[in-house]
């Protein structure tokens, strides 16, 4: 496969690009816009933005309500063809099954869309009490263990832009919402290969995750373990859970 850096001009579909960029527009914390505000937030005119729009809305990406667009759930097949061509939700599904029923906790797989994290798989525990995120949902990436494994793995410039146009919300009182100290924390991630983060996102829940790589170390999703505070500290986390986890991801890997 061509490097982006071996596309030439001749190759480059700026009509594409500038459709999916109308796509990514969209995020959790916008999920709903009017055209002026996706052409604000694109750059794009307005009557470039509605023909984009249109088309998305025609083929069932996207729908209109009065004068306000948001994307519908069948903009996830283009995601999920692109791992099931891959055969990651295939291969990690057992093994998410089995890493739940070791840990007896709930334990999930994301991918990085934009300023978010998006679940792809998940493995519930047989405790009654248990995390309730489904498959579909989304949380900003600063705030979750997932994100920042993920952030970790793109490419400088990459990690750069998300820097700048980011919006560091907070969530509770641990959320990390300097610039500085999130880029320091990805790249202590980028070090040690795997992400605590501690009730960023909501008081009372723990997180920790570790990339799922190809066979050619390529980083392809996380691979993550959520469970109440109440349940097992910090520390518990690295000697119990780690282990385990980074376990659970090399067997993904070999099964790729």
């Amino acid at each position: 496969m061509a490097d982006a850096e071996e596309i030439n001009d001749r190759d480059y579909v700026n009509s594409l690009a500038r459709g999916l960029e109308v796509i990514c527009a969209f995020t959790r914390t916008r999920p709903r816009m009017t055209l002026s505000e996706i052409a604000r937030t694109t750059g794009m005119t307005r009557a470039t933005v509605r023909r984009f729009l249109l088309t998305l809305v025609r083929e069932g990406y996207a729908e209109k309500d009065d004068k306000v667009f948001s994307l519908k759930p069948k903009i996830l097949e283009l995601g999920y063809s692109a791992l099931s061509s891959m055969g990651i939700l295939e291969v990690a599904q057992p093994i998410m099954n089995d890493l739940a029923r070791n840990l007896q906790e709930s334990v999930f797989c994301a991918v990085l869309t934009g300023e978010d994290v998006t679940y792809i798989a998940r493995a519930a525990s047989e405790r009654l009490v248990h995390v309730s995120i489904a498959v579909g949902g989304r949380a900003p990436a600063h705030a979750v263990s997932t994100g920042r494994v993920l952030l970790a793995a793109e490419p400088q410039d990459a990690l750069l832009r998300y820097l700048d146009r980011a919006t560091l919300q907070s969530f509770t009182s641990n959320t990390v919402t300097s610039k500085v100290k999130l880029r320091a924390e990805i790249e202590k991630v980028r070090l040690e290969g795997y992400s605590i983060v501690d009730q960023e996102l909501e008081i009372g829940l723990g997180s920790m995750s570790v990339p799922i790589r190809n066979p050619e170390g390529r980083v392809l999703a996380a691979l993550n373990v959520c469970c109440p505070s109440s349940r097992s500290s910090i520390e518990e986390m690295r000697t119990r859970i780690l282990p385990e986890l980074l376990l659970a991801s090399q067997a993904i890997t070999r099964g790729l």
